[in-house]
């Protein structure tokens, strides 16, 4: 459902020492207009009670993977309790539902990015699982913030086979909507019969301000994380360690030689096709931490030709593929994610025909005709939910 009830008039609902308020969020969750966080603002009133932890700590404080055991650095009140939904076993993913059942209501208060392996999105997924098996759930009020990544839809849903953390079952790559619309759609899945509320907040004109991790620097970062996260899955660097996450990629033996050849591919794969704008310039550059920490890298700063018309996941498949002709054993071995044996080839492209696609195998025309179907369905799936039109290049 959608209430036009603002976050204002929600706290101003909440009675003095008698509410059992929860908050899922993380430092995104500031009320500029009370220049406060708004666990301090619940807080204040006595009705704060839980606070759930997603991954990279309540203030992204911790990297990529790092797991949030202890949360005695959150002691700030000695009356709200500090749950992590990030520890070291999948487990650790999910609240128990008797805790969720001793709140009253939920406040979702976190800034999404607009694409499936932002993992924010499937912790609400888990929590509203959850929910669905509570007898007696408390009330989700969701602040929906605009989706920085936008309308566009890139990519094809991930099937069962290769769905995790990092990836819930039925997405695609870049999903185009916001979070209380996917907040809608995930009720609908996991058959919820807890109440859901969608408020706008009040503080529109500080949006994006506060970047939601610690290797989403900028709303440039947005409009390339579709296709240059893929680069997870590979030996490669992909920027972290570096001020531009996402938008940098190399390694210490890429030579200068090499990344001339690379481009000049790269440019003659797509110098023809209108959904492509990447503009590849060649760097060195050292990582101070992550993959080949404090080493010099050879490789490419990833720049946006035309923001709107660029569609990030098919320009970074085909950059993949030119890669894995000139890096042998390019893709990162081994399980990848809590409780799930596959690659992270497997869980971030999610899709054997990609995957096939950045192997060498199959035509760039069947891929794009592929993946042109596979988003107009997506975009005529959740027409009902979307506020706002969808669309995709091409």
């Amino acid at each position: 459902m959608k209430s036009h009830t603002s976050l204002h008039e929600l706290i101003q609902s909440f009675q003095l020492n008698q509410s059992r308020v929860g908050v899922l969020c993380n430092q995104t969750a500031f009320v500029f207009e009370q220049r406060q966080y708004l666990i301090e603002v619940l807080a204040e009133k006595k009705v704060l009670k839980t606070v759930f932890v997603p991954k990279h700590g309540l203030f992204s404080e911790l990297q990529d993977q790092e797991p949030l055991e202890t949360t005695q650095a959150y002691s700030f009140w000695e009356d709200v309790s500090f749950v992590s939904l990030y520890g070291h076993d999948e487990q650790s993913l999910k609240a128990a539902p008797a805790l969720l059942e001793e709140l009253e209501d939920i406040i979702i208060d976190i800034q999404d990015v607009g694409c499936r392996y932002f993992t924010y999105l499937t912790t609400i997924a888990y929590l509203f699982e959850t929910l669905s098996r509570c007898a007696h759930p408390p009330r989700i009020w969701l602040i929906d913030h605009h989706n920085p990544a936008d309308r566009q839809v890139e990519g094809t849903p991930i099937s069962r086979k290769y769905a995790s953390f990092i990836g819930h079952e039925g997405l695609p790559h870049r999903h185009g909507l916001t979070l209380g619309e996917l907040a809608v759609w995930l009720k609908d899945v996991y058959g919820g019969n807890f109440e859901l509320n969608n408020i706008s907040p009040h503080y529109n004109d500080f949006y994006f301000q506060i970047f939601p991790s610690p290797n989403f620097p900028s709303l440039q970062t947005a409009h390339l994380y579709s296709g240059q996260c893929l680069f997870e899955a590979t030996v490669l660097s992909e920027g972290r360690g570096t001020t531009r996450p996402f938008e940098i990629v190399g390694a210490p033996f890429l030579a200068w030689n090499t990344l001339q050849n690379i481009k000049r591919d790269f440019e003659n794969w797509t110098d023809d096709l209108p959904w492509v704008n990447y503009v590849l310039r060649p760097l060195q550059f050292i990582p101070t931490f992550h993959k080949y920490a404090n080493e010099l890298c050879g490789g490419f700063q990833v720049h946006l030709s035309h923001r709107k018309a660029n569609h990030s996941l098919l320009s970074s498949l085909v950059l993949l593929r030119i890669f894995n002709e000139y890096v042998p054993n390019l893709w990162r071995e081994g399980a990848y994610e809590k409780g799930n044996p596959r690659t992270a080839l497997e869980i971030l492209v999610g899709d054997e025909i990609l995957i096939d696609f950045v192997q060498g195998k199959g035509e760039l025309k069947t891929t794009m005709d592929y993946l042109k179907n596979a988003e107009n369905e997506w975009i005529q799936s959740v027409q009902g939910i979307a506020n706002e039109a969808l669309f995709r290049c091409g």
